[in-house]
């Protein structure tokens, strides 16, 4: 037993992997392969997934493989994907075939101009049926085994009889997939207000929630027009620096509270989270800002601690009390 555990665990550690990106909504995932060298190239490959054979993309290329073995290991892939907000398959997510060659290639692009038709026959039926739905993209897997169709939606929609239609239609396999405006964006999406291609498009995959709070801490405008992203919603590049000033917004003094410098006593008077800066009102009535690490607080004093726990007295007082 214990020699048939140490020849699994020899295995598995023998066992190479490139990391590819691939399908419509360009997830990633480690792919066993058996290639002694890996190119450092764009390169194309064909790859075995749980939804039949599809065309990816390598990633890491130049820097990531040694002898055709990616560098990282599944921990330290998904501790970098985790921090970066990217959507990482657990586990092998397939196996690699071959390299793509151009016969590949031109069949990718054939299957392109398919899914357009594909799309309008999706539509039409869908019209005819009186479906509540709206089609917005389809993706046409590369071995021909399924069709899926992503598709926007305000409830729950009863696709059975639609899924049975285009079948009959196309004679493979048929996937309706509901999705919200963000991924609507992460299929569609162009070009950003900041002149790059929509984040959730070109790599952000875990769309997190965006509030107004972070807008508000990063002093950004709160005109809805320009804090929105392609989806209607607040941008998700918000949350990129909310962890920083978060951090250090807790390195400043709170508002109001009294501080010491070399120029004297006074209260804080307002605060700048990325030049960490206070500005300080001096017993004077002077103002001057100040480095935060070139002040001291001074702690409340006990009498003005229990003067703020201590509930006001009911001046209304009851007939008893007065007696």
């Amino acid at each position: 037993m214990a020699k048939s555990s140490e020849t699994k665990a020899k295995q598995a550690r023998n066992k190479k992997y490139m990391l590819i990106r691939y399908g419509r909504m360009n997830a990633l995932g480690l792919f066993e392969h058996h290639e002694s060298t890996v190119p450092k190239v764009n390169s194309r490959v064909v790859i075995k997934t749980g939804r039949g054979l599809e065309l990816g993309y390598l990633v890491g290329r130049l820097t990531s493989y040694k002898g055709g073995q990616f560098r990282l290991n599944q921990e330290q892939i998904m501790e970098y994907f985790d921090e970066n907000d990217s959507d990482f398959s657990h586990g092998q997510a397939g196996k690699f075939v071959r390299y793509a060659t151009a016969a590949d290639i031109s069949e990718e692009r054939h299957l392109r101009i398919i899914v357009e038709e594909e799309m309008e026959c999706c539509r039409r039926f869908a019209k005819e049926m009186n479906l509540p739905m709206k089609i917005v993209d389809a993706e046409h897997v590369f071995g021909g085994e399924r069709i899926i169709f992503y598709f926007m939606s305000d409830g729950r929609v009863d696709f059975r009889e639609l899924v049975k239609r285009v079948a009959q239609e196309y004679q493979t396999r048929i996937e309706m997939r509901q999705i919200g405006s963000r991924d609507e964006a992460k299929l569609l999406g162009d070009v950003e207000s900041c002149g790059q291609e929509c984040c959730c498009r070109r790599f952000l995959k875990h769309l997190k929630p965006v509030n107004m709070r972070m807008a508000k801490m990063q002093k950004a405008t709160l005109d809805p027009a320009k804090i929105s992203g392609y989806c209607g919603r607040l941008k998700c590049c918000l949350r990129y620096e909310d962890k920083t000033y978060t951090e250090l917004k807790k390195k400043l003094p709170k508002k109001n509270a009294r501080v010491k410098t070399k120029s004297g006593k006074g209260r804080v008077v307002n605060t700048q989270i990325l030049t960490q800066l206070v500005m300080i009102e001096y017993e004077s009535g002077e103002r001057k800002a100040v480095g935060v690490d070139e002040l001291e607080i001074i702690p409340p004093s006990p009498a003005a601690d229990k003067k703020q726990k201590t509930p006001p007295k009911n001046k209304n007082k009851s007939k008893d009390d007065s007696k």
